[in-house]
């Protein structure tokens, strides 16, 4: 079956095909995710800094890019509270393998969220607090 009949038979009856974002929104979408690893420059802070400075440079260009950096921020924010939170669980020792699972979950979604993106595929991260709407 061609994959613009199995488009179609996802879609609800009676709405529009969505058109695929350019290859240039695709690309700067997943730089929005990327960016976060500007963590190992900046650490704590790199990871909100990055993907913010991306998207507010391209924000305009096209809604999806608009929707992927509000999302990869959204994210960044949200995995810099949690690993704050297990910075104050450190004093009692359960906040050291927390901060290990919290950064590698963190680390495997990023890289999932900029393929996706890099595919055309809309990403929403698990576990994340929407802040930016």
């Amino acid at each position: 079956m061609s994959e613009q009949m199995q488009s179609d038979e996802r879609r609800p009856e009676g709405s529009l095909p969505v058109p695929s974002p350019s290859a240039e929104a695709r690309k700067w979408a997943m730089l929005c995710h990327y960016a976060a690893f500007a963590w190992f420059l900046a650490p704590m802070i790199g990871n909100v800094i990055g993907p913010l400075v991306v998207w507010q440079l391209k924000r305009e260009s096209d809604p999806y890019v608009d929707a992927q950096g509000k999302e990869a921020l959204n994210f960044q924010i949200t995995l810099s509270l949690a690993l704050m939170v297990c910075g104050v669980l450190a004093w009692i020792l359960i906040g050291f393998p927390l901060m290990v699972l919290v950064s590698v979950v963190g680390l495997v979604l990023t890289i999932i969220g900029g393929i996706k993106a890099n595919e055309g595929k809309p990403w929403r991260y698990p576990f994340c607090l929407r802040l930016l709407s």
